[in-house]
Parts: C-alpha cells; structure tokens; sequence
C-alpha cells in the first residue's frame, strides 16, 4: 500500500508544505520553525498543522 502526500498549513504562521503522510522524521515549519508533524510508526501524527488537501 503506498503513502500519499499531504499539502498542510502551520498553526503558527499558515505556510504551506508538502510531506509524506507517513514521514518519518519530525517536520518543522521552513518559516517559523514550528514542529508540524511526528514519526507515530505508521502515519506520521499532525501536531502543529492541518491537512489542507490530499495529493494522490
């Protein structure tokens, strides 16, 4: 089964990034530096963004 990629939107400061819905490696904000997501073995988990589209 392959992973899909996600457009998410920081909490912080709404700057888009592209990732991988199962990351694994933690994903911070390119512009504030906030952490976006985290590895949770399978899907990373979302912690300081929101799913804005789902890229198949």
């Amino acid at each position: 089964m392959a992973g899909k990629f996600l457009r998410i939107v920081c909490k912080d400061c709404a700057n888009e990034t592209v990732i991988f819905e199962r990351a694994s490696t933690v994903i911070n904000c390119s512009v504030c530096g906030a952490t976006l997501a985290q590895p949770a073995g399978g899907k990373a988990s979302l912690v300081g963004s929101e799913v804005q589209e789902i890229l198949e």
